[in-house]
């Protein structure tokens, strides 16, 4: 009997590693992506919405609405990733013209109508950005945003050194306010950090195995991931942090997660995530084993 495919949305800010997430999730039909929303982060949020309808077109997929949500954090200013995506946010990778507008009643609107048309708990949220449209949300659209099943979201940092600061990683840095909100929130939420993404990596060699397989979305996703290596020679691999959400909806065993009580500095060292016994439990991923996680990620894309 085959198993039926999970039901998703994504929120997301694409950025290279996001845009290889949301092609394997694509390309895989194990997973039903619903609806893609947009947000500020790894670059101004005309060229993530852009991006999205574009990754679409690619795949043939005008079939699946979009729609663009937070231009910035709830509150105070927001952070890029221009120096490392590029100011197209994709590297210098061309995208084909969307096949379709975004949807004009934005993120909210998208999400709140796709979850009200399917049962309560059936769609799993995949966050590969700043969790500001999941806050705005669940600030203005309570109803809706209860029905989510899970959330699961790439962010944080427990161990690791954070890479929007020492102790900070950057979806969370650039909104804490958001992210703190959708913690506390009635919505079961799993925490993929660094000290996980930065496991799973990919060397030149893995990508030319993964272009060999010849799909669009493994092509498109190796010249994306090649993007990473220019101006930095030195580096024999890179990490694929938004990947792992979608490898943890699909395989969860891959993974190993523990309960924790935490909260969000949105003062002090700003997206650090503290230890806290009144802040609210999620469960975060502290272990993977990566080169099954490549590998799984490398035969989704190829198929």
């Amino acid at each position: 009997m085959t198993a039926r495919p999970i039901r998703v949305l994504i929120d997301t800010d694409p950025g290279l590693d996001d845009a290889v997430g949301i092609l394997y999730a694509l390309a895989d039909r194990r997973f039903s992506v619903e609806a893609i929303t947009s947000v500020a982060g790894n670059i101004g949020l005309p060229v993530t919405t852009r991006n999205v309808g574009g990754l679409l077109s690619v795949m043939g997929r005008g079939d699946v609405p979009y729609a663009a949500g937070a231009a910035g954090p709830l509150a105070g200013d927001g952070l890029n990733e221009v120096a490392i995506h590029g100011a197209d946010g994709l590297g210098g990778v061309t995208l084909p013209d969307p096949l379709t507008a975004p949807d004009a009643v934005g993120a909210s609107g998208c999400l709140a109508k796709v979850l009200s048309q399917v049962p309560m708990g059936a769609l799993t949220v995949l966050a590969l950005g700043p969790l500001s449209n999941l806050a705005l949300l669940a600030r203005d659209a309570p109803e809706a945003y209860a029905r989510i099943g899970r959330i699961i979201a790439m962010g944080g940092t427990i161990e690791e050194r954070g890479n929007a600061g020492p102790h900070a990683e950057f979806n969370i840095a650039s909104d804490p306010v958001a992210a703190q909100m959708v913690f506390a929130g009635p919505v079961p939420v799993t925490l993929i950090p660094l000290d996980v993404t930065r496991q799973v990596r990919a060397t030149t060699e893995d990508l030319d195995r993964l272009n060999a397989t010849g799909t669009v979305a493994a092509k498109l996703s190796a010249d994306m991931i090649r993007a990473y290596f220019v101006g930095s020679a030195e580096r024999t691999s890179r990490p694929l942090h938004d990947p792992c959400v979608m490898l943890m909806a699909l395989l969860p065993e891959l993974f190993g997660t523990r309960p924790m009580r935490l909260s969000v500095d949105c003062v002090t060292d700003v997206g650090r995530l503290v230890p806290s016994q009144n802040g609210p439990t999620i469960d975060v991923a502290m272990t993977v084993d990566a080169p099954a996680a490549l590998d799984a990620l490398w035969r989704g894309l190829g198929s």
